[in-house]
């Protein structure tokens, strides 16, 4: 059973490191944690960027686990990829494990990062040992039914299939206010509009920083950036669930109103190594904020 622990306030601020890509650009990294543990690599959550791993710097350093943070191309200090797929991303992970020389790791994906954690598992099945999932995406191009999703994501698909380019205007007039440092001190005003559980977890200064900094340094790299990461999420993966074989952590929070436990319910049954744990009065953001160290410990002795 999941105990709930609260983020230590320390961080130490990482420096970016930057990998050349064989293809052309190079990818963002940051480090956290114990640079001489064992290293997990953090796939972060849209709309977000590489410091959201901070949510594990306290826990890692802890437990002397090495995290590996990189901004996915178009995010932030990355170089943009039009027209990229999910299948895409492993090659660019290999290249970023042969870069730290790396020859095996773990993965921990939170929220949107999920499906960039399972498309990792499933192409370098020889060099992920396993794979944790917070608060995780499932396949949303694969679903009968879409109320499981927060409505601003249902409303994002519609727009996406049905008018594209009015989901691109409203892409480009968000980054001006998103990106503002002022929209930080306005989405921490907003937290009463959360369910308690989110907003009373988000009031942790570090984790409040790391949910929402994190985005705002996503949109001030580039409003195509972050529009050509969501579309990720509106196309199918490329693989079916029932080939990853790597173990996997599947977490999930009973109040998850971004996705719905359900969802994950259904992620966990078609996974054929997979542990599912769904905890109650836990939301999408406080259940990677208040049980991080419980997710990496169970991570790092899996696989």
């Amino acid at each position: 059973m999941l105990q709930r622990n609260k983020m230590r306030q320390e961080v130490i601020t990482p420096e970016l490191r930057t990998v050349p890509l064989a293809e052309g650009g190079h990818l963002g990294v940051m480090e956290y944690g114990d640079p001489n543990g064992p290293p997990v690599v953090f796939c972060h959550g849209w709309p977000a960027s590489c410091t959201m791993a901070e949510l594990t710097d306290a826990a890692a350093r802890e437990l002397g686990v090495r995290i590996i943070s990189p901004d996915r191309p178009g995010i932030s200090s990355s170089s943009i990829v039009t027209g990229r797929k999910l299948s895409d991303w492993p090659p660019v992970l290999e290249q970023l494990a042969d870069d730290f020389g790396l020859t095996d790791f773990r993965i921990l994906g939170i929220s949107g990062g999920a499906p960039y954690a399972f498309a990792s598992a499933w192409a370098l099945p020889s060099r992920v040992r396993a794979i944790a999932v917070a608060s995780g995406a499932p396949p949303i191009t694969e679903l009968e039914d879409q109320e499981g999703l927060l409505p601003l994501y249902r409303w994002m698909l519609f727009l996406y299939r049905g008018y594209p380019h009015v989901l691109r205007t409203f892409f480009r007039a968000t980054r001006p206010f998103v990106s503002m440092k002022t929209s930080v001190h306005v989405a921490r005003r907003l937290l009463r509009m959360l369910q308690p559980c989110d907003a009373d977890a988000l009031r942790d200064a570090v984790a409040f920083d790391a949910c929402f900094e994190s985005q705002r340094r996503a949109w001030r790299g580039s409003p195509l950036g972050v529009m050509y990461d969501a579309q990720i999420y509106a196309e199918p993966w490329g693989f079916a669930l029932e080939e990853v074989h790597t173990p996997v952590r599947l977490c999930h929070g009973k109040k998850d109103r971004s996705f719905s436990f359900r969802l994950a319910e259904e992620v966990g049954q078609r996974l054929p190594n997979c542990t599912t744990q769904i905890v109650e009065n836990e939301g999408h953001y406080s259940l990677p904020i208040r049980h991080m160290r419980e997710i990496l410990a169970d991570l790092i002795v899996t696989g």
